[in-house]
């Protein structure tokens, strides 16, 4: 065969290559925000890690265990990218390419130059500077070569870029044209797949490599148990799955490991068993692996959702007791859970004891504090302080920083002020989420401004962001106490559409409005709309009719929903029933007097027993004592 024949062949080869095709039919366009630049971990090492499986960021940073997944190989040695050798060179082209040019199309002299740790260096680094593009088209430019430079460590660093920039498609298509062989056969690769795609939420594409993992007789080891662990639980399986499948890896010969075991105590705790997490902590030490930090961490998170500060703190004494020092994330979990029982003291001391420690605060801890104060009345002022430190630490809020703020005010009453940091927070570039919407919507709901509340209901649907249930019933409680209630029942149509139907809340907020503005009469319609939409009245129904009704001295109607209050056993708390009882037996007493008088009455007419009638008075008595006092008056004179 002559030389052109071979050369034709290749050229063939190549078009029938997937990768290649893929690369050759995209479009010289900007890349997509999602694929934009990322913060990456600097200085990484150049071992083989297995990636995150979920990014650390925000409130999941207290209790994430993706940092326990990472398996480096024994033996390897750490190698420093500085700004000089041919590491740096590459780079600097990727920096510096003209648009809608590759990076291979610059990488020609370079060929024979570079060998295979340099290239999974220049990955990293490419993946470090957010070049994610340009880390897919640098790989495809190492496998095009006359002797590929493709391993398993420069998959390892390729994947998790991708997994963090969303790119699961590409992923796969370059896992399923990995090179045939024992070398590509490795463990490490596919946990690094696994975790990858998990990355970008790709679970069933996860599940997929792990059947292929079985199908090509590669035996898991506890890294890959934690990784599908932890993608069972993002997936929405249960705990319960998720420990059969741990007995089922057990089956298989994994060894007990703090990864998997962390993970199946996460699982745990998402769904509030905290007790069964107990018991497998209690286990891992019988068989002593110790617990660390993120084990404590994720037992107090699942506490202190469940209301239970007393047993987190219980926690948080031990792991100080068997030496274990306390992260950020640890002190944020606590003064997350005294943010929320409205003690801003205990949380400032926790942030002093914090910083006592040389551990700085984050964005968290300071919104938190800001949280704390905004919870109770008359401490906005604090809570505005508690924001500006955190602005002369150098940290900038995020948008939940700004919705404690906003609440804060929304409290007092200050809705100018709330008004100002939503457009101060839209001003710095954060989109405000549906939470920090609420949080305006009730701060002009307390002033009673309804012309504002269907501004800002015109602002989430022109963003295009839904309301929760919070929203909906704030909405319908401000239009209502305002005297609208045909916007009212728009709002109650609109967020039906949305998949939330009302509820007896719903009704309890229009029949308050409606008693509150003299619509009395329309409050039994309200109760026969709750009958027709199978809504079984509460206590709050109940009273708030009987208020309505004694209001306007409709005492019959009173007693009647009283009765049927009682008859459904629906009363109220002891409190509050009381205060009903004490004006309800006043108006019974009152109707007691003047239905004995008329059951009198009825008696004497039936048995003709004619009552004693006053005559009718002379005129000239009529006025007997004043006449008196002024003759009398007269003779003295």
């Amino acid at each position: 065969m002559s030389n052109e024949e071979e050369e034709i062949e290749d050229v063939d080869d190549d078009e029938d290559d997937p990768i290649r095709t893929f690369l050759k039919r995209r479009e010289p366009k900007p890349d997509p925000v999602r694929e934009g630049r990322f913060s990456l971990q600097k200085n990484r090492r150049t071992s083989w890690r297995v990636a995150d499986t979920e990014p650390i960021t925000g409130e999941d940073a207290k209790i994430d265990l993706g940092s326990i997944l990472s398996d480096p190989i024994e033996g390897l040695e750490e190698k420093q990218s500085g700004e000089d050798g041919i590491v740096s060179e590459i780079v600097g082209i990727a920096r510096d390419l003209p648009e809608n040019a590759t990076i291979g199309e610059f990488l020609g002299s370079y060929e024979g130059r570079i060998g295979e740790g340099e290239c999974v260096e220049v990955l990293e680094r490419l993946g470090e500077e957010g070049f994610v593009w340009e880390c897919l088209y640098f790989f495809e430019w190492m496998r095009s070569r006359e002797q590929p430079m493709v391993s398993p460590k420069a998959v390892s660093a390729l994947f998790p870029v991708l997994g963090r920039a969303g790119m699961g498609e590409e992923l796969m298509v370059l896992f399923k044209n990995l090179p045939r062989g024992v070398r590509f056969s490795d463990v490490r690769v596919y946990n690094a797949t696994i975790s990858s795609l998990s990355s970008c939420r790709r679970y069933a594409d996860a599940w997929k490599v792990y059947e292929a993992m079985e199908t090509n007789n590669i035996r898991p080891d506890h890294v890959t148990c934690s990784i599908l662990i932890t993608v069972m639980r993002k997936s929405g399986r249960s705990a319960k799955d998720a420990w059969e499948f741990f007995e089922q890896m057990n089956r298989k010969g994994i060894e007990w490991r703090l990864e998997v075991l962390g993970a199946l105590v996460k699982c745990f705790c998402d769904e509030g068993l905290v007790k069964e997490a107990l018991i497998i902590q209690l286990e891992m030490e019988k068989r002593g692996i110790r617990s660390n930090v993120i084990i404590y961490n994720t037992l107090m998170d699942a506490y202190v959702k469940s209301d239970k500060v007393e047993e987190a703190e219980g926690l948080f004494k031990e792991m100080k007791e068997r030496g274990l020092k306390p992260t950020a994330p640890t002190y944020n979990i606590l003064m997350d859970a005294y943010s929320r029982r409205m003690q801003p003291e205990i949380v400032e001391n926790l942030l002093s004891e914090m910083q006592s420690l040389g551990l700085k605060p984050n964005v968290k801890s300071y919104t938190c504090l800001t949280s704390a104060y905004g919870r109770k009345r008359k401490m906005s002022d604090r809570a505005a302080d508690a924001f500006l430190k955190m602005r002369k630490a150098g940290i900038k809020p995020t948008s939940h920083s700004y919705t404690a703020l906003i609440h804060a005010y929304s409290v007092d009453g200050w809705h100018e002020k709330a008004y100002a940091a939503f457009e101060s927070m839209r001003r710095e570039g954060i989109t405000p989420p549906i939470e920090t919407y609420t949080a305006l919507l009730d701060a002009y709901r307390r002033a009673g401004d309804a012309r504002m509340l269907m501004d800002i209901w015109k602002w989430m649907m022109k963003d295009k962001i839904e309301g929760t249930r919070v929203t909906f019933n704030i909405l319908l409680d401000g239009l209502a106490k305002q005297g609208h209630y045909l916007e009212a029942r728009d709002v109650i149509y609109e967020f039906g559409r949305l998949g939330l139907s009302s509820t007896v809340m719903t009704y309890n907020m229009l029949m308050n409005a409606y008693a509150r503005g003299g619509q009395h009469n329309k409050l039994p319609q309200l109760l026969r709309e709750m009958a027709a939409l199978n809504l079984k009245p509460d206590s709050i129904t109940y009273s708030t009719m009987i208020y309505a009704y004694v209001r306007v001295r409709d005492f019959t109607r009173a007693f009647y929903y009283h009765k049927q209050m009682v008859k459904s056993r629906q009363v109220p708390d002891a409190r509050s029933y009381e205060k009903l009882r004490s004006i309800l037996d006043v108006k019974a007493a009152i109707k007691n007097r003047r239905d004995k008088n008329a059951i009198l009455g009825i008696v004497n007419s039936t048995m003709a027993l004619e009552p004693k009638r006053k005559g009718k008075k002379d005129e000239f008595w009529k006025n007997k004592k004043k006449r008196f006092g002024s003759n009398r008056l007269v003779g003295s004179s």
